[in-house]
């Protein structure tokens, strides 16, 4: 990727630390192999109130769950996709639509045009990272 790193740990720690506490987890269920299922755990430790967003839309550690972000009947601060890549354009368009602050491409979801579009809308946005292991480095 092209952004120089220090932007990209400045973006890290602002999406952390600024953007806001209500995180909705896209692609988490009840199914505790997935990845998301552990790293949404992790942001509940760090003070986060995740949302799970999940076509099944279960209730996941102790948080009702959504089939999709525009039936989040509330503001969402941060959008965490745990999709594959060539599903996660539309979740960023959608974070964009539905006023989310900001968004989250886990570790190995990648989508440059779709970093740009969310960028150009004026959200902050990482992606190819995870908050579960960049939240307890900010200390």
């Amino acid at each position: 990727m092209s952004i120089d790193t220090g932007i990209e740990r400045d973006t890290v720690r602002r999406i952390l630390t600024e953007s806001g506490d209500t995180w909705a987890v896209v692609g988490l269920s009840n199914n505790r192999s997935r990845a998301a299922y552990g790293v949404a755990a992790v942001l509940q430790r760090f003070g986060k109130r995740i949302v799970p967003v999940h076509p099944k839309a279960e209730t996941v550690h102790g948080e009702q769950g959504y089939a999709s972000l525009a039936d989040i009947p509330f503001p969402v601060d941060v959008v965490d996709v745990f999709v594959n890549s060539e599903l996660a354009g539309a979740v960023a368009d959608e974070a964009a639509a539905v006023g989310a602050r900001a968004v989250w491409f886990q570790l190995g979801v990648v989508d440059e045009a779709a970093y740009e579009r969310t960028r150009a809308a004026g959200l902050d946005m990482v992606m190819d990272r995870c908050p579960a292991i960049e939240i307890p480095r900010l200390g």
